[in-house]
């Protein structure tokens, strides 16, 4: 199972280590295009940071966040999954997992990136603020820079099993799953029941919630129907939906009454 993740706004600080080695994060397939992104980056912001600051859609309360680009080279790195927080991975709670669903965690989850394309929870990389939705000066719409380098590295990482894609719109434009792949893949809305509704909060934290019980439980689908059974032994309530023409993912709603 390969579970696909979004990355969130807020981060964790840089750690306090070794510096980022590009070289050495997951999908190397995707170094060259994580370089190219990277230079851009840093040269935008060490430039004008008021062009900085609207490239990457920043209020003045975030001008900060320029700095911390600058400095991405050279910050000390920490493992993503430490680096990445907010309402999903609150609720997801990586550092709680037990060690042996920690190394599921390791194994399964992918978590996609404007800077990085995609990294495990593993690969150690620093604090930085680039969404998939800037659109760089040199390098244009991320979403699209990242198009071929994923194109070539995903469908290997993605293996012969069930792929779970709990991505926002704007990291699923960065890569499409195709063809007999597309067929085992399962997105999924989390809906709440009475209005039918996606609420975000809401969304994002059922989402964390549903890949914690997978990993703790130690299930591991080999497809889309397989997760349905999965995800209702395990209390949640799903309506699926089977694609109806080839090339196309399933796609999954599960209903809450309440989220806290």
């Amino acid at each position: 199972m390969l579970v696909l993740l979004p990355p969130s706004e807020g981060k964790a600080s840089s750690g306090r280590g070794a510096p980022l080695k590009l070289e050495s994060l997951s999908l190397p397939g995707l170094t060259a295009a994580r370089e190219a992104v990277l230079d851009e980056l840093v040269e935008l912001c060490v430039g004008d940071e008021d062009k900085a600051r609207e490239v990457l859609g920043l209020s003045e309360g975030l001008r900060g966040e320029v700095a911390k680009n600058v400095e991405l080279r050279t910050a000390g790195a920490r493992p993503a999954g430490e680096v990445y927080t907010g309402v999903l991975y609150d609720a997801l709670g990586l550092a709680t997992l037990d060690a042996t669903a920690k190394k599921r965690a390791a194994r399964s989850l992918l978590v996609f990136s404007g800077l990085w394309g995609a990294v495990r929870v593993t690969d150690r990389i620093p604090s930085y603020r680039c969404s998939m939705g800037v659109k760089l000066p040199g390098l244009g719409a991320l979403g699209g820079h990242w198009r071929t380098a994923m194109a070539a590295a995903l469908p290997e990482a993605a293996g012969a099993g069930l792929v779970l894609d709990l991505r926002s719109s704007a990291y699923a434009a960065a890569w499409k799953p195709k063809g007999e792949l597309a067929g085992r893949t399962a997105t999924v809305r989390v809906l709440h029941a009475p209005t039918r509704k996606v609420v975000s909060h809401f969304n994002k934290a059922t989402k964390g919630r549903i890949v914690r019980s997978l990993l703790s439980a130690g299930i591991s689908p080999k497809g889309p129907a397989e997760l349905v059974t999965a995800l209702r032994d395990l209390g949640y309530e799903v309506e699926a939906a089977a694609p109806g023409r080839a090339g196309a993912a399933w796609a999954l709603d599960v209903l809450v009454d309440e989220v806290h």
